[in-house]
């Protein structure tokens, strides 16, 4: 797979135009399985067609019972700067229900680990819904207590063909309650908001200067790269492409010297309603200037026309030529983006 990877890399790294790397992100799946040296000999890779920027900034993401102190130190040593972690919760009967490998106290555990090797840069996972109210304000203090900069927090659901599946569908469980899960997500806005945080994207909190960069770039609809298998990239306009999810069909492909990967064009309508949807999940709202730059005065007349009943109803404001959603109305945000979809 590290062969694969690196032939990848090779094969497309002059897809982006730009070599000054500000972000890189190692994430989907689980990259912890990979050992400290591994991920060293990515980033070096890497650092062989970019130029990184002296504050680049390195997110591994990683599960807790992968997060030993060797491991740690050495991710440290080949540049990993930041952690996202599943933490997904601190309580024990919540990581049974989701059926995490991880116990509570590896959970804590591998936040504090990280932090005494220096490693101060973390966001946590957080999942709400799958317990009472007290069990999620308990969540959030353990939160507060651990000294962790980013949070980023989701609702739950129940997947098909998953354990917690069977478990709703026997009756073991009951369903996900929308109402609590509405509760619960404002308290955690609340709560965050009233301890430092800002709450600037839907499902992310973070403490000045601890905004994922790597994040905020996809939501601003900027270019970037993705390598391996199921790995998304996007050229910044209109051409969006996807890397097959088989790994066995991944390391053939580049083998063979091709590149494993299906490209789509965006269609003007695809690109304003993805300028819709991932703006109004953010603080800052959709730029309506950039809708009729990208897209033409069609549009932007089209999507003033369109949210005008909204802004009466208050689900909607434009200020500084951004709209975006007023924050109390974020846990709806997805009904009143897909309202104003082509």
């Amino acid at each position: 797979m590290l062969a694969a990877l690196r032939k990848e890399l090779q094969l497309r790294c002059n897809e982006q135009t730009d070599k000054n790397l500000k972000t890189l992100y190692f994430g989907g799946g689980t990259p912890s399985l990979l050992a400290g040296g591994e991920v060293k000999m990515l980033v070096d890779e890497v650092a062989k067609y970019f130029d990184f920027a002296t504050d680049i900034e390195i997110t591994l993401e990683a599960n807790p019972d992968d997060l030993n102190a060797v491991f740690l130190r050495e991710i440290r040593e080949a540049g990993v700067n930041r952690l996202s972690i599943g933490t997904q919760s601190f309580h024990e009967a919540d990581l049974r229900l989701m059926n995490r490998a991880h116990t509570a106290g590896e959970a804590e555990d591998s936040i504090k680990r990280a932090q005494d090797i220096g490693l101060t840069n973390i966001s946590i996972d957080l999942i709400y819904g799958s317990s009472g109210m007290e069990v999620w304000k308990q969540n959030l203090q353990k939160t507060i207590a651990l000294g962790v900069p980013h949070v980023s927090s989701y609702a739950l659901t129940v997947e098909p063909k998953t354990v917690l599946a069977h478990w709703v569908e026997t009756n073991k469980v009951a369903a996900p309650s929308e109402d609590l899960q509405n509760e619960q997500f404002h308290y955690l806005s609340d709560f965050l908001k009233h301890n430092g945080f800002e709450h600037y994207e839907i499902s992310n909190f973070a403490k000045l200067a601890y905004h994922s960069r790597h994040n905020s770039a996809y939501w601003e609809g900027k270019p970037y790269l993705g390598i391996g298998p199921s790995a998304h990239s996007y050229n910044g306009a209109e051409i969006r492409s996807w890397n097959v999810a088989n790994n066995s069909l991944y390391i053939k492909s580049l083998a063979d010297g091709k590149q494993p990967a299906e490209t789509e064009l965006l269609s003007e309508k695809d690109r304003y309603n993805e300028l819709l949807m991932i703006g109004l999940r953010t603080q800052k709202g959709t730029d309506v200037n950039k809708v009729k730059t990208d897209l033409g005065d069609e549009f932007f007349a089209r999507l003033l026309s369109d949210a005008k009943e909204k802004m009466n109803d208050g689900f909607l404001v434009l200020e500084n030529n951004h709209l975006k959603i007023p924050e109390k109305h974020w846990f709806l945000a997805d009904g009143i983006a897909s309202d104003l979809f082509l």
